[in-house]
């Protein structure tokens, strides 16, 4: 009894999206009856939860007919909706970039300018693949028709053979080319061969969505006035927030268990009031410390320069906003704002951060592991561990367009330094970013 009790107990601790392992023989995989949109008749569709390195958790399906030998492979995300779309735009240079590891969701649209080419969200299912697969899954879907087409449109099937040609000139790369994937649910992303270094071929930037693509996605206004409800009639006022710690329940953002956040207003000194939120799953473990600015966004961007020499600035207390770009140049390192989320640590305690992901993941290498990729991970985490040993010298860099990030000085208000305080005026793409380029205040 006490041997079935701990088995119960272990299953039911168990996280719901697992990570793959060599030592995992037998994954948990979820056979479901469904029908065959080829015959009719019933085949079975096996369900996968699991993660992906650098990305989410992800629901890969795969449906196969015995009696007409259909076979339909899908992936769909397992998490919540981003807040705002992304469109991903990569120059496709050498066969490299061409097997570049591609998760797109059933809302993403692909546009290739060089044959004004695109796409539709609608044509093509979420799926695990590459920038050649997506060009072959193309010719594929050209061809299909093309002996109808000879027969009773001649003229167009000249015309679509011209341009099935095109398509595998891409293939050749007789010319660089580029790419653009647009997902109005933000769930795609592009392997970064150089990982961790900056991917200088891929420009990756959010949007806004309208109103439309909200509906499309199944989000309306009215439910986010119903959950704000309580708050805009007064029944949490600041004076009760500050100093009271509130709970809310949520889904861990590692397994997706049901847990708990718990939630603080408090004040940084010399800064502003912050919302600290904590989360701890029971399931897996899993710890998570995330900070969000108690106030608006302020008139100007913030880039701040901080030079690490020793202890004293690795103790300075530092708070990065879920809208700051991190760099250290010496390393050649650039980390978005979405990688490590707001943070309210120390200078020590935001590179121990980045080594620690570094550490827990993989390479985003589909099948197999790449050991050129592998090998440069390793001697990004060696430099990193030789910052943190006191061995190199070099500069962090905050920037941050909403002006919510903060790094202690260490004179107080008086001059440091190895401190450099920058504020600048947001152009139109980082206010864009913000949501602010469609904020109206007249007659408000």
């Amino acid at each position: 009894m006490a041997t079935a009790g701990r088995r119960m107990e272990n299953e039911k601790n168990k996280p719901i999206f697992c990570e793959l392992s060599v030592n995992d023989l037998e994954p948990e995989i979820t056979e479901i009856e469904s029908l065959c949109v080829e015959c009719g008749k019933n085949g079975i569709t096996r369900l996968l939860l699991t993660k992906i390195p650098h990305y989410k958790d992800v629901v890969l399906m795969s449906f196969e007919c015995e009696h007409c030998g259909y076979q339909n492979n899908e992936i769909q995300s397992g998490g919540k909706i981003t807040e705002k779309g992304i469109k991903i735009t990569l120059q496709v240079v050498t066969s490299q970039d061409l097997n570049r590891q591609i998760v797109k969701s059933d809302y993403t649209s692909i546009h290739i300018p060089h044959l004004d080419f695109e796409i539709p969200s609608q044509s093509q299912k979420g799926e695990i693949t590459t920038v050649e697969g997506i060009i072959d899954r193309s010719i594929r879907a050209l061809e299909q028709d093309q002996p109808r087409r000879r027969e009773e449109f001649p003229d167009t099937a000249v015309e679509i053979d011209l341009f099935i040609s095109k398509l595998h000139a891409l293939k050749i790369l007789d010319e660089p080319f580029t790419i653009i994937f647009q997902d109005i649910s933000g769930n795609s992303h592009i392997e970064n061969p150089k990982a961790p270094i900056k991917d200088s071929q891929c420009t990756i930037t959010h949007f806004k969505r309208t109103k439309e693509q909200n509906h499309i996605l199944g989000i309306y206004p009215d439910n986010e006035d119903v959950l704000l409800k309580p708050i805009q009639e007064g029944e949490y006022p600041l004076e009760q927030l500050e100093g009271e710690v509130l709970s809310f329940p949520t889904n861990c953002p590692d397994c997706n268990s049901p847990c708990e956040t718990n939630m603080k207003l408090t004040n940084i000194p010399h800064f502003k009031e912050v919302v600290i939120m904590a989360t701890l799953c029971e399931s897996c473990g899993h710890r998570t410390n995330e900070v969000k600015s108690g106030s608006g966004i302020e008139p100007q961007g913030v880039r701040i320069e901080v030079t690490i020499t020793g202890k004293e600035d690795f103790s300075r207390d530092l708070l990065k906003s879920e809208t700051c770009d991190m760099e250290i140049p010496e390393l050649e390192l650039e980390v978005g704002p979405t990688i490590l989320g707001g943070r309210f640590t120390t200078v020590e305690g935001i590179i121990v951060a980045m080594k620690e992901q570094l550490s827990s993941s993989t390479a985003f290498t589909g099948d197999s592991t790449d050991p050129e990729i592998v090998n440069r991970m390793n001697m990004f985490i060696a430099q990193l561990e030789e910052v943190l040993d006191g061995q190199r010298k070099v500069t962090l860099i905050l920037d941050d367009p909403a002006g919510n990030s903060y790094v202690q000085n260490l004179s107080g208000d008086g001059p440091d330094d190895r401190l450099k305080i920058t504020k600048y005026d947001r152009n139109f793409e980082q206010n864009e970013v913000l949501g602010l380029n469609d904020i109206k205040v007249e007659n408000y």
